[in-house]
Order: structure tokens, then C-alpha cells, then sequence
């Protein structure tokens, strides 16, 4: 359904191949973008090249819109993690389609206050000092997202993607997870990491 609005309002559907960049941090906010196959990730990087991932965004989910209302630049840069399709509307025409569809625009402003929300959660825990408590708290979120029972789960992610989410030193990730695996808190098989 949201595919045919964007596409009769004005949108395009693009392909873009694995570790294309769609914009770079500091560029002005132009278009909303739709995933609808593949991933994208939203990051920071610093100058010396360390990287902060701020999200992974996945088929069905929006990224980027938010400076789309502000009339500010792009906060992080985003990068295709895989071969992704993904809708792309002007922002003129993005506004136009919430101006004529409130239903649209309610569950937007829902989105961005989770989102929000989500932000000053992940704030808070980066400022802890606790590189467990860190890494507790991102595995809980993302279990949250995919799983509603205490099953455990596999968490997809490498050492250096958790590193990037958490602020951590990939090194740092590795001692607290064994670390984590001996008090059970986690379960490490094969490599891959259950919660």
C-alpha cells in the first residue's frame, strides 16, 4: 500500500549495490528513502576512521527522514549493507504525502518519537562506563525487536558491528563477551552469540 502512494506521488524505485553510499553525513536532506528488499546502515565516522553505528535499517523500515522536516543536512551517512531496492521520494513531495494522508503522518510521528526515544535510551548507555552493561543493553533491545519470549536467540552481529553500535573497542567486545559467557549471561557456540 505505502509503495503505491510513494510511487504515485512522485517516488522512484532505485537499486543500489552492496557498500554504495545513498548520502554522506553533512549533505542536504533531499529525499525519504523506503527499504524494500535488502539493508542499510546509518553510521558516524571520525576522522581517524572509528566508526559509531547509529542503526541498521531493513526491508519494510524509512531511514532519514527526520532532518526532512527541520530543513537540516543529513546527521549520519548511509551505506547499502547489502544488494537493497529501496523507494526514494523527493521531500516536497514526501511532505505533500503526509499533508494529504494524516493517517501517514500520525504513524510517522509515532516512528520518529520511538525513535527518539530509542536515541536517549542509547545515549544513556553510552555514557556508562560498563562495557557489559553496554552490550546488555544493545543485545536486549535487538531481542526485543525479533523475539517476544525468553527463547534464545542468535544475535547476528560480528564483535566489530557490536563495537560500532556500543562505542566499544572491538577488543574490549570480545574480553567482556567471554567474560559474559563465563558467568552465562550469554552463550557463545560456534563462534555465533545466543542471548
Amino acid at each position: 500500500m505505502i509503495e503505491d502512494i510513494i510511487l504515485k506521488t512522485g517516488g522512484c524505485k532505485l537499486e543500489f549495490e552492496k557498500g554504495t553510499v545513498l548520502f554522506y553525513e553533512g549533505n542536504p536532506a533531499v529525499y525519504y528513502y523506503e527499504i524494500l528488499k535488502g539493508s542499510v546502515k546509518m553510521f558516524n565516522q571520525n576522522a581517524s576512521g572509528k566508526e559509531f553505528t547509529q542503526a541498521i535499517f531493513k526491508a519494510g523500515e524509512c531511514f532519514g527522514e527526520a532532518p526532512l522536516f527541520i530543513n537540516e543536512n543529513y546527521a549520519c551517512s548511509a551505506i547499502a549493507t547489502s544488494n537493497v531496492e529501496i523507494l526514494r521520494l523527493p521531500k516536497e513531495k514526501f511532505l505533500q504525502l503526509l499533508d494529504e494522508n494524516p493517517e501517514i503522518e500520525r504513524k510517522f510521528l509515532i516512528l520518529l518519537a520511538g525513535r527518539n526515544f530509542e536515541k536517549s535510551v542509547t545515549a544513556r548507555e553510552v555514557i556508562n562506563k560498563d562495557a557489559e552493561k553496554r552490550i546488555l543493553s544493545f543485545i536486549n533491545r535487538y531481542k526485543k525487536e525479533i523475539s517476544s519470549d525468553d527463547t534464545k536467540i542468535i544475535i547476528p552481529f560480528t564483535r566489530q558491528e557490536i563495537a560500532n553500535f556500543t562505542g566499544l573497542r572491538v577488543e574490549t567486545v570480545i574480553r567482556t563477551l567471554s567474560r559474559m559467557k563465563e558467568n552465562k549471561v550469554v552463550a557463545i557456540i560456534n563462534r555465533k552469540l545466543y542471548f
